[in-house]
């Protein structure tokens, strides 16, 4: 079968090859499964540029979800009744990149045909994310602000989304001026452009003095630490990504005095904490969010392995029509 792999760590662009390699075979409690499509997410670049949260052992292929259908099984019950199934590929470990993937089966998840592939590809990292940040960790209430650095993400559409489906205000920071109108139709509460200004002042223009009590930032550098000080007292801001690599400069003072925090956010360590009882619930409230569009993905081009390069330069473009997909099926 052939796979998407790098030797070494650099511009995916450059070290990401195409080869062939054996078709792996489940072993107990795992599927194999056949993948019909996974997206370019920018996670996926990050690792093999070996600057993700996880440094694998090279070769190594990229991946973490996708969409695809289960056509083995090893022992166990539960992966023999997924045989057949169209599922939601999660793969923590990379390797979706490929015609064929094994994993555990209990990370094969079935969904409804209602859901076009399109949709399974992209169902878990953006969209568990976004549940997971605004629901659970920062649990923002209805008519609070929540403020966002990358606001015009395909995951910081899905937050202003879901902003005006559960009720709560966001503030979104982008760097493109062209970008605020699209915001504002999508339904952003409040839009500022980092060249117009800090951010600290430009938010508390909108919030009032008090600034805001929830904020998440993918960004890190000279953006996540404006970010950071535009918080209230008692504020708290997640941290779910390091686009620039640079760190988030923290006045303790802020900390100390005002009972601000910063924490970081990995969608890995969340879901690894919760019991499979616990996660169901949150697969099920994806799927049904998917379905009303709150937590749909922008669907851009898709490309055949054998346009890899191309793929991932055009999954890096600013202001690129939306999420970039790899044709798997073969």
């Amino acid at each position: 079968m052939r796979a998407a792999v790098f030797d070494r760590f650099g511009e995916p662009a450059e070290v990401l090859r195409v080869a062939e390699v054996p078709t792996p075979e489940p072993g107990p409690n795992q599927v194999r499964v056949r993948m019909i499509a996974s997206p370019i997410n920018p996670s996926d670049l990050l690792y093999a540029r070996g600057r993700y949260s996880i440094i694998p052992e090279t070769p190594a292929s990229p991946g973490f979800e996708g969409v695809g259908r289960v056509d083995a099984a090893g022992p166990g019950l539960y992966g023999k009744a997924l045989v057949g199934r169209r599922v939601a590929v999660i793969n923590g470990d990379g390797g979706n990149w490929a015609e064929s993937v094994v994993i555990p089966a209990m990370q094969a998840i079935p969904v409804p045909s209602s859901i076009p592939d399109e949709q399974v590809a992209s169902f878990f990292v953006n969209p568990a994310t976004v549940l997971a940040m605004a629901r659970h960790e920062l649990a923002v209430p209805k008519g609070a602000w929540l403020l966002q650095s990358a606001a015009n993400s395909e995951l910081g559409k899905m937050m202003i989304r879901l902003g005006r489906h559960d009720g709560f205000k966001t503030l979104n920071v982008v760097r493109r001026p062209e970008a605020v109108e699209e915001l504002k139709a999508l339904g952003a509460d409040a839009v500022i452009v980092t060249e117009d200004g800090p951010i600290p002042e430009q938010v508390r223009r909108v919030t009032g003095p008090e600034g805001v009590r929830h904020a998440i930032d993918p960004v890190g550098g000279e953006i996540g630490t404006g970010v950071f000080e535009a918080l209230g007292p008692s504020g708290t801001l997640l941290a779910y990504g390091s686009l620039t690599g640079e760190p988030i400069r923290v006045d303790t003072r802020l900390m100390i005095s005002g009972r601000r925090s910063l924490r970081g956010f990995w969608l890995g360590h969340f879901m690894r904490s919760r019991s499979k009882a616990a996660a169901l619930p949150l697969f099920v409230q994806v799927g049904r969010l998917i379905r009303g569009g709150v937590l749909s993905t922008t669907v851009g081009p898709s490309y055949t392995l054998d346009r890899l390069a191309e793929a991932v330069r055009v999954a890096e473009q600013p202001g690129r029509p939306g999420k970039v997909l790899l044709n798997l099926r073969g």
